[in-house]
């Protein structure tokens, strides 16, 4: 029989029983450092947003140009992770995830002084560079410096709200940057939280144990190049779409790329994603439903965005604190969920969040343009946050659980890159639906202003996108339902 733990999920048969990690001195410093690097990297990929407009009449982007201020972080952040991952196994977590936030800080000082549109581009590939070096290293060093049981989920729970809410915060923060001070402060803002970082991280984290292995170069290549043109095609759709040549040829080189990988994989010694980690069907579904999450909750800034500026007319920074909300919401969750995991399994706050998560995804495609913010968007902001909390963390656990110190940076990275991948192949499907919606509703016009059209027709976009990412959640619900095991009762002693 396998053995169980603690969180309600499967220990896999390759993992041995091994002791607990020694807690950290400074357990509050060494998660504040962990959490405020990745919170950094996550605000990143939506704080440059809302400061678009400034940059392209600043520099003289042209429009495909300027898409690519953030398609150039998410290129390079997306395809780069799982070898970032691997670094991290190599050569040390703590000391990779440091020279990411080194690398990561001075791009964001470059992207600030930028002073033409290939430097910023520049610069926020190197940002994507460095996050991917220092984003697998956060989850994989709490395992590392928590013991598990108590002390992980507390700092599991916590690490995965500052995640989940890093997207919302960087809106916020974007806003208000954007409108107070300069465009130029979105890069600038993350130079000192970097130093900080850099300067904490040997101070407080415990760094982990080098791996006598080598890289594996051909896998390296066949995964990244896979995951990278995966990445790029996702990118394209939503301008291009599906049908567009270079799409289809990108898509089909990433399959073939990424079945090559699977087959290196396989024969190598020293494999970049050991394929060990997906013998568990419980940590295999966990990946999974990461995929779909992210896949919805990236979808739902995006379309919620558009329609509290466009049709709410809200201010930049009256739409950042609009999703305030949620963000409560997830932090709230994150306060009960680890003291009730151990009792509960992860399995139950899974399949809870993602019957949330449904039910916000069914309330917000009857979105109307007649709707205000209190009726219309504060009551499944507030229910997605609760949902949110209650999956991301527990998902985050049971990836972990069971894990052999030398996978956990792959599996890390792992489940960094089924996030990434989820954000872009959520967006590049939904946007489609979307732009489809709003182009049929804008050819048949109902009777009214042209102020009043546009938005009916955007709002009738947003319902379409909304109405289909119920599959997304629905199959994260089945996933939970289906495929993640609930440990059985233990046998009382006579």
């Amino acid at each position: 029989m396998p053995n169980r733990n603690a969180v309600g999920t499967d220990v896999p048969k390759e993992a041995p029983d091994r002791p607990a990690p020694a807690g950290t001195r400074r357990p509050g410093l060494t998660l504040a450092v962990i959490a405020t690097c990745y919170l950094m990297v996550g605000i990143d990929s939506t704080i440059v947003n809302i400061a678009l407009p400034k940059i392209q009449a600043a520099l003289d982007f042209s429009p495909v140009g300027l898409s690519w201020v953030i398609n150039a972080y998410l290129l390079a952040f997306g395809g780069l992770l799982l070898l970032g991952g691997r670094a991290g196994d190599i050569f040390g977590r703590r000391r990779v995830l440091v020279i990411g936030t080194v690398l990561f800080t001075a791009a964001s000082l470059l992207g600030g002084l930028a002073n033409a549109p290939w430097l910023l581009i520049l610069a926020r590939a190197l940002q994507g560079v460095g996050a991917a070096m220092a984003a697998p290293g956060t989850l994989a060093l709490i395992a590392s410096n928590f013991e598990e049981g108590t002390p992980r989920n507390r700092a599991l729970s916590i690490y995965s709200a500052t995640a989940a809410t890093g997207t919302s915060i960087g809106l916020i923060l974007g806003g208000i940057l954007t409108s107070w001070v300069s465009w130029r402060w979105v890069q600038f803002v993350n130079v000192p939280i970097g130093v900080a970082v850099a300067v904490l991280a040997p101070m407080c984290i415990r760094e982990t144990a080098r791996q006598n292995g080598r890289f594996d170069f051909l896998g390296t290549i066949t995964g990244t190049a896979g995951v990278g043109l995966l990445v790029y095609a996702f990118i394209r759709v939503p301008a291009e779409g599906w049908s567009d040549s270079l799409t289809v040829t990108c898509f089909v080189a990433a399959v073939v790329l990424l079945i090559g990988f699977v087959l290196v994989e396989r024969r190598v010694s020293h494999p970049m994603v050991p394929l060990a980690l997906f013998r568990d069907r419980t940590r295999t579904a966990a990946y999974l439903n990461m995929l779909m999450f992210t896949a919805t909750i990236l979808s739902l800034f995006y379309f919620l965005s558009q329609f509290i500026q466009n049709v709410l007319e809200f201010s930049p920074i009256r739409a950042g604190l609009a999703f305030l909300p949620m963000t409560l919401g997830m932090f709230a969750v994150a306060r009960v969920v680890p003291k009730l995991l151990p009792k509960y399994g992860a399995k139950r706050f899974m399949v809870v969040g993602a019957l949330l998560m449904t039910v916000t995804a069914v309330w917000l495609s009857r979105i109307s343009a007649s709707d205000s913010y209190a009726v219309g968007v504060l009551g499944p902001m507030l229910l997605f946050g609760v949902g949110a909390g209650c999956c991301l963390m527990p998902t985050n656990v049971t990836v972990l659980s069971g894990v052999q110190p030398q996978l956990a940076g792959a599996a890390s990275g792992v489940l960094q890159t089924m996030m990434q991948l989820g954000g872009a192949l959520g967006l590049s499907i939904l946007v489609t639906v979307y732009g489809t919606a709003s182009d049929d509703a804008a050819k048949h016009p109902q009777a009214g202003t042209a102020v009043e059209e546009a938005h009916r027709a955007l709002t009738h976009g947003v319902q379409s996108a909304f109405t289909a990412s119920i599959a997304f959640v629905g199959c994260a619900l089945v996933i939970a339902t289906l495929l993640i095991r609930t440990p059985k009762p233990a046998a009382k002693p006579a």
